[in-house]
């Protein structure tokens, strides 16, 4: 295949993918494309003010405080996968002076650094106050790094970040230097003649406007920053390049953008391309590139070889009617395009084989028309195909929309003073917002590699192209050269880290990390039982609870379905042979799995009906009455009562009916429904709307809380109470990042918050415990937080957590487990024992030794057969230590024999409540030089001839094991058996 041919393949294909993805399909009114000018008017007509980020940093300070106060900071969550899969890679980097040392950013994953090509990884960003990554960049050596806080790609789940961080020790340790209201990072780069001069290209905030967004420059390591170019509060810095040749020669770009939760404007009159020649304190704006209201995100490139090359990759929104005639062109005659159904009428569309008039509405309409009733239909006079066509062009504008120019390379030879197109046509439509990075050769300024839904290659600067990468997953973002051999090439997309040694001919998945991005988690009861999750863009997975990461074998973690993987749930019949996975938008199935039968368990409205409005990760629920029964959420609530076969709407919108950019909104988000009374409903939507019904449907209430507006991420009936109801809500979408938790004991008449002490951390999920009242536990952008008292305190859970935003949980009643599905570090399991051996006894008392089980010494001990070459000593048996104290301290645990004489002593830092220590048995170590007793009797014979190279261990007797935590002191009898 020609290289223009798979241009033009990839061209049609992504356009295809951009039609089902409504946020890549720019605003529309009725079958009208908008102007950017009404699109503004319509969809973003007042503008948005965030949360201050001293108010962030605040709640971070409070959830460090509630960390270091909480009795669970000893606790051990433990990451049970999956790994396999990846996550979504936004950089990747390694330093000039060490290219061995090879660093990946994930987008919510953290930062990752391998010596070894990816066989093992060292995390170097737990624990900060942002957890999102839009780009980092390294000193010479690789010692000083700089990471820029908050995923760029201005998606769904772009996670903001809290402004430029430094480390001057390799990761070990960082520090804030600033720009906390950047939010989103897209490029750090350091000037190679002077570490301390540093550029930022800040994108600032997505969901409102803020003036702290362009570029900004240090040039004393990060104490002060400049803002050195700016455009206004919707402009934001996409990308930065220095001329390797002098570095007060910059290159920047900028990027217009303003994302609602109903709309993204993904273009606008403020990007554009500036250049500086004096470290940026005077810039020109380029005007050989796209400019004005289509001119979209644009990324940058500039070759070291041969710094006067450089390119411009930009998403041009302008409208392009050639791409809607060259839909023809690629597509053989004998099927239906959208050009050719407009050629039809009521004469000539009921002749069509309905077959082939299917497969186009499949793709037009997702399935919710049918050939055989539009033919019948007109074939009755019932309707006319004029109808028809105004419905849909109506209801599915982007499927009849000509389309836009999409991405275009552009090349300058003179070092960026002037532009041209580097190819006569464009990529097509693949989602620049998304994408749109370009990454060049540093030996060979002619080749160059373009980010999108493919990884594209060229060799020739531009002029053709081909698809590399192509084992790989798609959603590419991030692409790195092997400066000692530039045919090794990494490159990172929404399905992790890959690795050619060709180019990209051949690839290799380096995929051993567990950065999974969940948003959805159940579990069934299988021994050991599974847990389902969704992932962004890697389907819904299903692996054991027993998954140990280094240990299992990955593809225990196996994929069930694809797509952005979206609600799931679990029928209990069985232990959990039948399961409800989705993707995006309602896509909603249903699977078998001891027999493999699948089935589609999308509601579809009635006839006549509007069309159904689903969220990205539309809600379905089973029935606790019946598991035949399940419920699924659009605009209206649905219910089935065979498994999700079959529909009937029992609501009318339950929303606010708000009008819809290019992202579907006024939706329903959660379903609930009593364990006390079937038909007892309550749902909740993303424009803030609560609903109840009593009576399964036949008559709906409004309940609103008092944040009416805000989205609603969980609804929740109490299995305590059937009149008692939580909800919360979450301001992401606002950049509104506090926390909105209410409880109603009267079916929503009454709210009253139950947020208490929480800090500032949009919540994701609540969850009621099992078997105990009042027991809550809430998810946040952050992690875990636990309330004995219904609402009025809450303490962290997060002992051995990374922070991460945990969008879902689930407990397993038989283990009594709790599961998260984190959308940044796959799944973590958390034993609820020591969660309910917590009682207000436990907590009053100063120090409490938990019962240590006697020890039985084998014969065995120091007995291990080794090998010669094994040099490295036997490791010594432990006994378990295990304690709650009230207040942290320095803690020793003894050993003491009957007479009252030390034994064995271990001193160690205890943390505020749980702790989980452990003592070994050994007394002394051996003596591997020690030299051979020389034989002289029978005795001498039949000794062990190594006794004295051997540890010695505690011997067998009544010991008294006593705990000391500062000045109070515990102790118990304990034993060691022969």
């Amino acid at each position: 295949m020609s290289a223009l041919a798979v241009v033009c393949l990839v061209s049609f294909t992504t356009r295809a993918f951009a039609q089902a993805d409504p946020d890549e399909a720019a605003g529309q009114e009725g079958n009208q494309r908008l102007t950017k000018a009404q699109e503004r008017q319509k969809f973003h007509p007042y503008p948005v003010k965030g949360m201050p980020a001293a108010e962030r940093m605040r709640a971070y300070q409070q959830r460090l405080d509630l960390e270091a106060q909480s009795p669970f900071g000893g606790l051990n969550w433990h990451n049970i996968g999956p790994e396999v899969q990846g996550g979504r890679v936004l950089d990747i980097k390694s330093p000039k002076d060490d290219p061995r040392q090879l660093f990946v950013a994930y987008a919510t994953g953290g930062l990752w650094k391998t010596v070894d090509d990816g066989t093992t990884w060292t995390s170097l960003f737990d624990g900060q106050s942002a957890f999102g990554i839009g780009s980092f960049a390294l000193s010479h050596d690789g010692k000083t790094i700089w990471v820029g806080s908050g995923e760029a790609n201005n998606q769904r789940t772009s996670y903001s970040g809290t402004g430029i961080f430094k480390s001057t020790d390799g990761g070990k340790t960082w520090t804030n230097m600033g720009l906390p209201e950047s939010h989103h990072i897209s490029q750090v780069i350091i000037n190679p003649k002077n570490e301390n001069v540093v550029y930022v290209a800040a994108m600032g905030h997505l969901y409102s406007q803020n003036p702290e967004r362009g570029i900004y420059k240090t040039t004393d390591g990060g104490k002060t920053w400049e803002q050195i170019l700016k455009v206004d509060e919707y402009t934001g810095g996409t990308d930065i390049v220095m001329d390797p040749r002098n570095p007060e020669i910059l290159t920047a770009a900028m990027y217009d953008r303003d994302r609602r939760a109903w709309n993204f404007r993904e273009s606008g009159p403020g990007s554009g391309v500036f250049r500086s020649i004096n470290g940026g304190k005077i810039w020109s704006k380029i005007t050989t590139l796209p400019s004005g209201d289509a001119a979209g995100r644009i990324a940058l490139a500039q070759a070291p070889s041969n710094p006067s090359r450089m390119y411009a990759f930009v998403d041009n929104q302008a409208v392009d009617p050639r791409d809607w005639e060259g839909m023809d062109e690629r597509v053989p005659s004998g099927r239906l395009t959208a050009r050719r159904f407009l050629n039809l009428n009521d004469d000539l569309i009921v002749q069509l084989d309905p077959s082939i008039l299917n497969a186009f509405l499949r793709q037009a309409t997702n399935g919710e028309v049918k050939a055989e009733d539009v033919i019948k239909d007109i074939k009755e006079k019932k309707s006319t195909f004029q109808q028809l066509k105004d419905r849909l062009k109506d209801k599915y504008p982007a499927t009849f929309d000509p389309g836009t120019t999409g991405e275009e390379l552009y090349r300058s030879d003179d070092g960026g003073k002037t532009w041209s197109k580097a190819m006569t046509g464009n990529f097509g439509t693949i989602g620049g917002y998304y994408y749109d990075r370009v990454f060049v050769n540093p030996t060979n300024a002619d080749e160059v590699f373009v980010t999108g839904l493919p990884l594209l290659r060229s060799v020739d600067a531009g002029k053709t192209w081909e698809y590399v990468f192509r084992k790989a997953h798609v959603d590419f973002h991030a692409a790195w050269f092997d400066p000692r051999d530039t045919s090794k090439v990494w490159a990172g997309n929404d399905g992790g880290l890959y690795l050619s040694y060709d180019s990209g001919k051949t690839v290799k998945p380096i995929n051993n990390l567990g950065v999974g991005q969940a948003t959805t988690i159940a579990v069934d009861n299988k021994r050991p039982y599974n847990v389902y999750i969704g992932l962004q863009d890697n389907g819904t997975m299903r692996g054991p609870s027993s998954y140990v990461p280094g240990q299992s074998d990955p593809n225990q973690w196996k994929s069930i379905f694809g797509g952005d993987g979206s609600a799931v749930a679990v029928d209990p019949r069985n232990d959990g042979d039948v399961v409800y996975v989705a993707y995006q938008f309602g896509e909603h199935s249903a699977i078998n799995q001891a027999t493999n039968e699948r089935w589609r368990a999308r509601p579809a409205p009635p006839k006549g009906d509007p069309d159904a409005r689903f969220n990205w990760i539309s809600p379905i629920f089973i029935s606790t009455h019946h598991p035949d029964i399940v419920y699924c959420g659009a605009q209206r609530l649905y219910r089935s009562f065979n498994q999700g076969r079959n529909y009937t709407p029992i609501s009318p919108d339950l929303t606010k009916n708000k009008p819809n950019g290019d992202v579907p909104y006024s939706t329903i988000k959660d379903i609930s429904e009593s364990p006390f009374q079937f038909g007892l409903i309550y749902v909740g939507c993303d424009d803030g709307n609560v609903q109840m019904t009593a009576d399964g449907g036949a008559t709906w209430k409004a309940i609103p809380t008092p944040q009416h507006d805000k989205w609603v991420s969980r609804v929740v009936a109490s299995k305590y109470d059937a009149n008692t109801v939580y909800v919360s809500q979450n301001g992401y979408r606002e950049d509104d990042f506090s926390p909105y938790l209410w409880k109603s004991t009267d079916r929503g008449r009454t709210w009253r918050s139950i947020v208490g002490n929480l800090p500032a951390e949009p919540i994701n999920v609540i969850r009621e415990d099992p078997g105990r009242k009042d027991l809550l536990y809430v998810g946040t952008d952050m992690g875990v937080y636990v309330s004995y008292d219904g609402g009025v305190v809450w303490e962290a859970l997060q002992g051995g957590l990374p922070h991460t935003p945990v969008h879902d949980i689930a407990i397993q009643p038989r283990e009594n487990e709790m599961v998260i599905a984190t959308h940044a570090r796959s799944v973590w399991a958390l034993p609820l024992k020591l969660v309910w051996d917590l009682t207000p006894e436990l907590r009053k008392k100063d120090l409490t030794l938990f019962e240590v089980d006697n020890a039985i010494r084998l014969s065995t001990w120091g007995y291990d057969r080794r090998e010669r070459w094994n040099t490295e000593p036997p490791k010594p048996p432990t006994v378990k230590v295990n304690f709650y104290t009230k207040e942290p301290g320095k803690a020793f645990i003894r050993i003491k024999d009957k007479a009252g004489k030390l034994v064995k002593e271990k001193s160690f830092d205890a943390l505020r409540g749980y702790n989980f220590g452990e003592i070994d048995l050994q007394i002394s170590p051996g003596n591997p030089a020690a030299p051979r007793k020389e034989v002289k009797t029978v005795q001498d014979v039949l000794a062990d001839p190594l006794a004295s190279t051997r540890p010695t261990y505690i011997a067998a007797g009544e010991y008294t094991l006593e705990l000391q935590v500062g000045d109070k002191t515990v102790s118990q009898a304990w034993k060691v058996r022969e």
